[in-house]
């Protein structure tokens, strides 16, 4: 599973409150996307396309654990978060809806608005191709590439039922 976008570069403590600030939580989830990062960039939905990843630092996802705040980075079209380190809550949280959050501070530091990435989710490898520097990460077991590619734990869970009934 590779992927490939542009990068959005975000510092320490980006908290659930900044990803979609709770006014918004009673919306569309199809809304949401619309809103995300509003408090600290205005404009950033007007600006991602679909594929780009965030590159942030420690705690990403810190706050309450909101699963709006996932739901809406993967209606904006983020596709990947690259931090130093998340809330656990919210780690657990994007693989269970198909988000895949990578913990590799060094990618995240090199990266710079607008660079072009690329991840590789199964050999642990992300390509800065603007700054042409290349990151290891552990890879994901594959189970969690499964649950990834589903797009999310309901989806693997229903996939892995109905192909049991077959049997």
């Amino acid at each position: 599973m590779i992927l490939q976008g542009r990068a959005w570069k975000f510092g320490d403590d980006i908290n659930t409150d900044i990803i979609i600030p709770s006014r918004y939580c009673e919306l569309d989830p199809q809304e949401y996307k619309k809103h995300i990062m509003e408090p600290i960039r205005p404009d950033f939905y007007s600006q991602i396309k679909q594929g780009d990843m965030i590159f942030a630092g420690k705690s990403f996802g810190i706050g309450s654990s909101r699963g709006q705040a996932v739901v809406g980075l993967l209606e904006a079209g983020l596709r990947a978060i690259v931090a130093h380190s998340f809330a656990r809550i919210f780690y657990r949280s994007a693989i269970n809806e198909g988000l895949p959050v990578i913990e590799c501070p060094e990618a995240s530091d090199q990266a710079e608005d607008g660079d072009h990435v690329q991840v590789d989710l199964a050999s642990g490898i992300i390509v800065n191709q603007t700054r042409k520097k290349e990151f290891q990460f552990h890879p994901f077991p594959q189970l969690v590439r499964d649950i990834l590619l589903a797009g999310g734990g309901i989806h693997y869970y229903r996939q892995k039922d109905n192909s049991s009934k077959g049997r």
